[in-house]
């Protein structure tokens, strides 16, 4: 496994690899995956898992993090190279946004140290405003409609 930071030359795989759209929704702000800093992790000589990040005020959103590959640790090494990152930049927390609807990734997160901060009830309609590709159900028939937002706090001591 090899973790390479996103440049100029990656940015045009991060569409093909996602295969949708690069338009994330989080708090109804507009980000462009194809725009932002990340990692990703190559194996093979192909990206087998993306994650891309904002820096705004000293905090640090993880806006996306796709894997095709799941339970290699491709997901935590990518969490820590942006933890690395934000505390190299003096980042006092890290925080993102998950649908109710995404199980897996809640459980993911609370086991990697998140907590749940904030429910944002119906925020997923407004979202659908400005991305209307945004799914009413998920896979599992759970509605989507609500925005959970996660947070980490780093302290000054370079620890979790």
């Amino acid at each position: 496994m090899l973790i390479k930071e996103v440049d100029d030359e990656l940015r045009g795989v991060i569409k093909h690899f996602r295969g949708t759209s690069t338009l994330v929704v989080s708090r109804g702000q507009v980000h462009h995956l194809d725009k932002l800093p990340g990692y990703v992790v190559m194996q093979d000589d192909e990206v087998k898992a993306l994650i891309s990040y904002n820096i705004v005020d000293k905090k640090c959103e993880i806006v996306s993090l796709d894997s095709n590959v799941e339970n290699q640790g491709f997901g935590s090494s990518l969490i820590e190279s942006v933890i690395e990152k934000a505390r190299n930049t003096g980042c006092k927390s890290i925080w993102l946004i998950t649908s109710n609807a995404n199980i897996k990734a809640i459980r993911f997160y609370q086991k990697r140290g998140f907590d749940m901060r904030v429910v944002h009830h119906n925020a997923i309609d407004e979202a659908r405003k400005i991305k209307p590709s945004i799914p009413l159900t998920s896979e599992d028939g759970i509605p989507i409609r609500h925005e959970i937002e996660f947070e980490k706090l780093l302290n000054s001591l370079g620890m979790i």
